[in-house]
């Protein structure tokens, strides 16, 4: 099968270089739902883009009876943040114009649309397909409204000119997969929504963060925000629905690196997720796998009590007790003393998720994250 191969202008430089995005299109023989997959939003996360490849090659071995519906592969997806360097240090978490994180920088409707319960009581007699096909108009008819004010002579910066473009690809998607790693070095996992659990053992990762309180700002959430305030309202009505919509986070190791045990993962979660949702339709065997999900509480950041040199830290995945040692900080001083090596233990028992990927801190600064399970 071949895919339908598009590229849309993105931004232009003051040099006079267009800056652009490239999409892959395989749209099967019937219809179906539409997948929409990003990777590479942030700068320095760019673990995604060989998963992207390595769907590419999959789907392009299928024959076009094999997939229902259509998927939308966008690898590099934000070319500004990916080009974005500070010595070899790739960077681009942060927008360099504005500082703003270029994943909180998204259209969420739920925060403009005024007339949400008047919408949903006219809604209660209807069948939820056409709810969902009413109510997906009235946020793209929205949405039609944001692109209007691109080109008026003041135009708009450079924040809301990005998000037009690629939230423009995805409006109309039924799943989404926006693929991520830690910009430091962490482990595999995903953010899942309230209400969508089930499904989030099908991209058979061990753990799971559980959305309970998001603002919108971010891609997969100004995706489903809208929705999950449509079921709501629906259900304090009586109606209670949940539209086979989705939107997930991958967070695939760590940044700066291409980790073929986190791009393994990431290519054989999707396609099996794929295949739960009968997108694929071949007949390999339906996976599941039991996924611990926690909610963002869990997380423990640690952060340096001086300025110093970690060492003797404990790698990623280690199981730690309370009052465990996790690091050591090397410490100099200007007051004609020696330096200290001091001892950081552990606040509380759980799993080290996450570690800076600079080990010189001043203090203040971010040194591991542990996972209460």
């Amino acid at each position: 099968m071949i895919p339908i191969i598009s590229s849309h202008d993105l931004l232009q430089l003051a040099s006079g270089d267009m800056l652009s995005l490239q999409v892959y299109k395989f749209i099967g023989n019937q219809p179906g739902k539409k997948v929409y997959i990003q990777s590479n939003l942030h700068g320095a996360e760019i673990v995604g883009n060989s998963v992207i490849q390595q769907l590419i090659e999959f789907f392009s071995s299928l024959d076009s009876s094999e997939i229902q519906g259509e998927i939308w592969l966008v690898p590099v997806c934000n070319p500004l943040g990916t080009n974005q360097r500070s010595h070899i240090f790739s960077t681009g978490r942060f927008n360099s114009y504005d500082g703003r994180n270029w994943n909180r920088i998204f259209w969420d409707y739920e925060k403009k649309c005024e007339d949400l319960v008047e919408f949903a009581r006219s809604q209660l007699d209807k069948e939820p397909e056409v709810i969902k096909s009413n109510y997906r108009r009235k946020i793209q008819s929205a949405w039609s409204k944001e692109l209007v004010k691109l080109q008026q002579p003041k135009s708009v910066k450079v924040s809301e000119q990005y998000r037009a473009k690629l939230q423009s690809l995805c409006l109309d998607a039924d799943y989404v997969i926006d693929i991520h790693c830690s910009s430091n070095q962490g482990m595999d996992f995903l953010y899942c929504f309230a209400s969508r659990e089930e499904a989030a053992q099908y991209f058979l990762l061990e753990y799971g963060i559980l959305m309970t309180d998001y603002d919108g700002d971010a891609f997969d959430e100004a995706f489903l925000k809208p929705w999950l305030a449509l079921e709501r309202e629906l259900n304090n009505l009586g109606k209670k629905i949940k539209f086979d919509l989705e939107s997930w986070t991958l967070e695939l190791g760590s940044g700066m690196t291409m980790n073929p045990e986190s791009i393994a993962k990431g290519v054989e979660g999707i396609k099996n997720y794929l295949s739960y949702k009968k997108v694929l339709t071949t007949a390999s065997p339906l996976n599941s796998k039991p996924i611990k999900l926690l909610t963002r509480n869990a997380i423990n950041s640690y952060y340096a009590p001086r300025g110093g040199m970690i060492q003797n830290r404990l790698p990623l995945k280690t199981q730690v007790k309370s009052g465990d040692r996790i690091y050591q900080l090397l410490s100099f001083n200007k007051k004609k003393q020696l330096p200290e090596v001091i001892d950081i233990h552990a606040e509380i028992d759980g799993l080290v998720f996450d570690i800076s990927t600079n080990q010189c801190v001043n203090q203040g600064e971010y040194v591991l994250d542990i996972l209460e399970i």
